[in-house]
């Protein structure tokens, strides 16, 4: 399996570089750093690889719109059909969940969320990369005892959809505004997924570090890695 490599921006935004392309997933901003081993968007591009841009959902935690002003003839971009814009390019597709198709070459599958938009699988190089966009266990503490039952109910479906996957690495919602119930979606999903590298996103304003600490006690039987994406690029 050849390597790949590992960018955060902020929140639930990730580069993955591989050998042949540069994948980029739901773009948030750039990191301000003097890291000088961290990786910014222009520098990425200026590599000439392919790059395709992954949007999962049309909320601006998940969605901003520099990345569509991108000006460079070898960038596609993949955009979940809640997201409306003004025009439509011919680098442009539109998906929505139960598509799967290729993508020069990459094979995309789309599969739901529990909030608005898609998650994404997509199968290039060797790997297959995992994207959650909003799609979480949301049991929020403040809701209805119904409510709940009814997210846990719509979460553990959608799972079930992905559960015969083989994914090599995820990114997944591990948000602490759910507080004591941060941890249930990861969780699950590790549990009824076969992934064996698991990204937490979706944090906040919590210290990534320290959430990974917390939910690797929640986690202890699983043979899962996680890895702390936010202090410098990862490579795989």
């Amino acid at each position: 399996m050849s390597k790949i490599n590992i960018h955060y921006f902020l929140h639930s935004g990730f580069s993955v570089e591989t050998t042949d392309c540069i994948l980029i997933f739901d773009f948030y901003k750039e990191v301000l750093c003097n890291n000088e081993n961290s990786t910014n968007l222009k520098q990425l591009l200026l590599k000439g690889k392919p790059a395709y841009v992954f949007v999962s959902h049309s909320h601006p935690d998940h969605f901003n719109k520099k990345i569509l002003t991108l000006e460079d003839s070898n960038i596609k971009y993949i955009i979940s059909d809640d997201i409306k814009l003004k025009e439509s390019k011919s680098n442009y597709t539109f998906v929505k969940k139960n598509d799967v198709f290729t993508l020069d070459n990459l094979a995309i599958k789309v599969f739901g969320s529990t909030d608005a938009g898609v998650s994404f699988l997509v199968s290039v190089d060797d790997f297959n990369i995992f994207h959650a966009g909003d799609l979480n266990w949301w049991h929020w503490k403040e809701d209805s005892d119904e409510d709940n039952l009814n997210a846990e109910k719509w979460f553990k479906e959608e799972i079930s959809l992905i559960k015969g996957e083989k994914i090599d690495l995820a990114f997944f919602p591990v948000d602490t505004r759910l507080e004591e119930n941060f941890y249930l979606g990861g969780k699950y999903f590790i549990e009824n997924v076969h992934v064996k590298y698991f990204i937490p996103m979706h944090i906040g304003n919590s210290s990534v570090a320290k959430v990974i600490e917390a939910f690797k006690n929640e986690i202890q039987s699983s043979d899962v890695i996680l890895i702390d994406a936010s202090e410098k690029d990862i490579e795989l």
